[in-house]
């Protein structure tokens, strides 16, 4: 397929940069110890910014880093685990800002009477992930000093698809209404499906799933998508298309990110050629390229994504014997006329 014949042809990195934007910092206790995954960004008085999230070991936390035209700032902790809460005890993944939904627009984040608004998942148990987890709400007027807000969607209450806990969610507004889109798994443990639905709110407190099954299944035995289809980010191209650039996972392979186009943000046509794949051995992403944030940068489309590369070596951090190099990447394609 050539370029001019290809309609998704802008969506398409063409350039990976070669070393990690953010890597885990590898000290024990340190909040992004082990990994830094699920990057977000965006701009707030026109500056860049971006929210990723770190894993020590235990659970989950969030930072915040800012872009100075030149290079990233290091993150700094945001978004901390609450141990009062029975949601936030060991887990507080930050994963979304209500931001403008343009995607060749500025990413500027929108405020509602002077408050950043944004969502997160928590596991209940301390551990990787473990447990199913909920997806809540919190505002901020600062940025760095967040307060829940709202209630918590749970996945007892929807779609047998859903049963066995709530991931990555991506807030937005359109057309006057509020819109989630987050991907959940079918069970707690073993080899479960991923896939992506929606709920809709008026209000930001009270919400109502689109539909009792996923928006965005998994795809056909041998697909890119055949076992998960998660972590939406949703942008408009046009006024006739959104985009919902996701990741897959094959039954037997690695992550690839993914892309899929809808009129009218129900109805879904995956593209089935990946955007980023794993890339060559021993490179930052040799094993997944996945979890896409994408923001336009003056002539250019960034997509970030979570790069895991397999390490020969294993990394000693304390009591941890860690296998794999997880942080955020960037590739990226031109933007002409």
């Amino acid at each position: 397929m050539t370029a001019s014949s290809d309609p998704l042809a802008r969506l398409r990195p063409t350039v990976k940069e070669s070393e990690l934007v953010f890597a885990p910092s590898l000290h024990p206790g340190d909040w992004r110890s082990h990994g830094v995954d699920c990057p977000f960004p965006f701009r707030a008085d026109g500056r860049l910014g971006m929210t990723v999230v770190g894993w020590d070991g235990r659970g989950y936390q969030t930072g915040l880093a800012w872009h100075d035209g030149e290079r990233w700032s290091e993150p700094e902790l945001i978004f901390r685990r609450d141990p009062d809460s029975p949601h936030r005890r060991h887990n507080a993944a930050l994963t979304c800002l209500l931001r403008d939904p343009e995607l060749f627009g500025t990413g500027e984040l929108q405020q509602i009477d002077g408050w950043y608004y944004g969502t997160f998942h928590a596991y209940p148990e301390a551990g990787y992930e473990e447990g199913s987890a909920v997806i809540g709400f919190a505002r901020s007027r600062d940025l760095v000093h967040w307060e829940e807000t709202g209630g918590l969607l749970r996945p007892e209450d929807g779609g047998s698809w859903e049963r066995g806990g709530l991931y990555k969610s991506w807030l937005m507004k359109h057309d006057g209404r509020f819109w989630l889109f987050y991907n959940a798994k079918d069970r707690p443990t073993g080899a479960w499906v991923e896939q992506t639905g929606a709920a809709v709110s008026d209000d930001l407190v009270t919400w109502t799933r689109i539909s009792d099954g996923p928006l965005l299944p998994v795809g056909a035995p041998g697909a890119p998508d055949d076992r998960f289809a998660s972590d939406p980010c949703v942008l408009r191209i046009d006024d006739e298309r959104w985009a919902m650039f996701y990741f897959g996972l094959r039954s037997a392979g690695h992550a690839v990110d993914l892309v899929a186009t809808s009129p009218d943000l129900l109805h879904w046509t995956k593209d089935p050629v990946p955007l980023i794949e794993p890339g060559a051995p021993g490179s930052i992403d040799d094993w997944h390229a996945h979890k896409p944030g994408v923001i336009r940068t003056a002539d250019r489309l960034e997509h970030y994504y979570c790069a895991v590369q397999r390490l020969a070596d294993p990394v000693q951090i304390g009591a941890d014997l860690r296998r794999e190099m997880r942080g955020i990447a960037l590739a990226w394609s031109p933007l002409t006329s």
